[in-house]
């Protein structure tokens, strides 16, 4: 039966293959990679087939109907994302359970030993640190930019680097400004190392464009090129990390830092960041396991050599006839394939190394990114059959793809079940046993990541503490788990009706991100999520009018619509990001122990409230 199926033969087959396929002392042999993404892409299969058999059974075993045919196929179009998801951080936390050194398991051994090496070894290289702005708010970037080069200038690396600044401004008072600051930075710094600041024109090709720029215009001076974003801060000892790495190795085209989270005061990202972190390092380098030399590029906190990619690396346009934007707006994965086409290789760091980024500080701007996202990620449709990429390059972008065409399926689902809920008749060929048992295999596989790397914490004295306590941690994680159910189908309709609008022609764009926390109107928040509002209150109307006994089940993917409105603004309330702050809700490590880097950034959220230090932090 069906019902009786258990992912543990699975997980054991991963479990053994990942021990036979380790190769501590050698580089990982061709052969053994092409196993790993065997095995990854069958895992992957056996589980779509298993979550597709299951719907079947539970939607059209008792006869075939319209009704049950279209909730499969649009049950069976979410399963590629969701088994990839839940089989990488799988992988990850078996790496990170059984394995002493699991770095040795994703790179080469000389990588992973200059990666893990403290030794203050000489550099060779010369390395254009490049900061992008676009129409920024200046004083928080003149403040981390300042943190960064006083920590560099103390070094003896300093002479090896030299900082540019690419702005693609276009707002007349912002270039002024920029202007004026960028040249005290330059004057502040001028017996240390090297500021230049570049305007750019002419803006085509959005952050990439402006890279690309960078790398025809001056590229010749340098070896490699470490990209910052406007809100992403390294400390040199990270950024002094992977230029070692880049040097180790002549084949290393792009190497990718794990990026985590700035403490924040804001509690809708202080929510969002606390459930990122727990499954970021297992999912990061599970997928580093299958993905080897073919890994991602984020487009910041990361380094790449020169001379390759501006060679292979510029975007092409997308088809002329194209309604939307003729260029690429997610251009980092992009590149990383055109840089394995051109046989370099393309790796992550899958390990946390004092590399942070902010996130945004409200739902309304979370979405306005993740949408841009979404644009960009539906343009490698064109570039899926680019000549001479590698298979699993074409995979990566098909994936990439499938991370936001399933939520018309989601919506598509909820829709569905509203209506058989509502017209009883529709329900005639449904198994209820079945659909109650792929509910919950569904939500498993949503949750078993993030529940793993949660008890790994709790079962771990010092992750503990550093989380704020058991009792501290415990609360966080329950409450973030809320967070996300509420949140998952938010984000599914605003992607859904985004991409009908990218249909007739509509395009979002790249825009300047707001970084800063504002509180949301409760009349903002109504003009944007009311058609969010009104199918909650549809979908939950219905079913409770005519299926009552189903309304505990129809909340897990309805209430955060339903809710969307007062979750916005109550979220965006400064003086709840300041309490959760103060009682230590979603607290991450950085803000129990906070690194020296982050402290001389001056973050409100580093700051400890006097009743909680910890009494090994105490002074007295």
């Amino acid at each position: 039966m069906l019902t009786r199926f258990s992912f543990t033969p699975a997980l054991a087959l991963a479990s053994a293959l990942a021990s036979t396929l380790a190769f501590p002392s050698a580089p990982i042999p061709l052969k053994a990679m092409f196993i790993r993404r065997v095995l990854i892409f069958s895992l992957i299969l056996i589980t779509m087939l298993y979550l597709s058999a299951l719907i079947s059974v539970a939607l059209v075993g008792g006869g075939l109907s319209w009704a049950g045919v279209l909730g499969c196929l649009m049950y069976v179009a979410l399963t590629p994302w969701l088994a990839l998801g839940f089989w990488s951080c799988v992988i990850g936390m078996l790496l990170l359970r059984f394995y002493k050194d699991p770095l040795l398991q994703v790179m080469p051994k000389e990588l992973a030993k200059t990666a893990q090496s403290e030794i203050d070894a000489p550099l060779w290289s010369s390395t254009a640190l490049l900061l992008c702005v676009r129409d920024e708010e200046l004083t928080p970037i003149i403040h981390s930019l300042c943190a960064v080069l006083d920590d560099l200038v103390r070094t003896p690396h300093c002479g090896h680097f030299h900082m540019y600044i690419l702005s693609d401004s276009t707002q007349a008072q912002k270039i002024a400004h920029e202007a004026s600051a960028f040249e005290d930075l330059k004057l502040k710094y001028s017996k240390h190392l090297q500021i230049t600041y570049r305007l750019r024109t002419e803006h085509s090709g959005f952050k990439a464009g402006n890279v690309m720029d960078f790398c025809r215009r001056f590229g010749d001076k340098h070896d490699f090129a470490l990209t910052l974003d406007a809100d992403s801060y390294m400390s040199p000892k990270a950024i002094i990390r992977l230029v070692r790495m880049m040097q180790s190795d002549s084949k290393l085209g792009i190497l990718q830092g794990l990026v985590i989270a700035m403490p924040t005061l804001n509690a809708f990202t202080r929510l969002f960041q606390f459930g990122m972190r727990l499954g970021m390092r297992a999912w990061t380098l599970g997928n580093a396991w299958w993905q080897g030399d073919c890994g991602p590029y984020w487009g910041h906190n990361a380094v790449f050599r020169i001379a390759p990619f501006t060679e292979f690396c510029d975007l092409p346009l997308l088809s002329p006839s194209a309604r939307r934007s003729r260029h690429i707006l997610s251009h980092d994965q992009v590149e990383a394939v055109l840089m394995r086409r051109a046989g370099f290789d393309v790796r992550v760091l899958p390990f946390e190394d004092e590399s942070w980024e902010q996130n945004p500080p409200n739902l309304p701007e979370f979405i306005r990114r993740d949408l841009r996202w979404c644009e960009g990620n539906l343009q490698y449709g064109s570039l899926l059959f680019l000549p001479n990429l590698r298979w699993v390059s074409r995979v990566q972008l098909l994936l990439a793809m499938l991370m936001f065409t399933g939520a018309p399926g989601w919506i598509g689902l909820i829709g569905l079940g509203t209506l058989v809920c509502a017209f009883p008749e529709l329900a005639n060929s449904i198994n209820g046993a079945e659909l109650m048992h792929l509910f919950w295999v569904t939500l498993v596989m949503f949750y078993v990541p993030k529940l793993v790397s949660a008890l790994e914490i709790i079962l771990d004295s010092k992750q503990r503490a550093d989380f704020g306590g058991l009792f501290r941690f415990t609360g966080s994680f329950l409450l973030e788990t809320c967070f996300s159910l509420l949140l998952s189908p938010i984000m599914w309709l605003s992607q859904t009706l985004f991409m009908a609008k990218l249909l007739f022609g509509m395009s979002k764009g790249w825009a300047t991100q707001a970084r800063e926390g504002q509180q949301i109107s409760f009349a903002a928040a109504a003009a944007q999520f009311w058609p969010h509002t009104l199918l909650g209150a549809v979908c939950i109307g219905a079913i409770a009018w005519n299926q009552p006994g189903m309304i505990f089940f129809a909340l897990f993917y309805t209430l955060g619509l339903l809710v969307s409105i007062p979750l916005t603004v109550f979220l965006s309330t400064p003086e709840l990001g300041l309490w959760m702050h103060k009682v230590g809700i979603a607290r991450l490590p950085e803000e129990t122990t906070p690194p020296a880097e982050l402290l001389a950034l001056g973050l409100a959220a580093c700051v400890i409230p006097p009743r909680q230090v910890l009494p090994s932090q105490n002074p007295s």
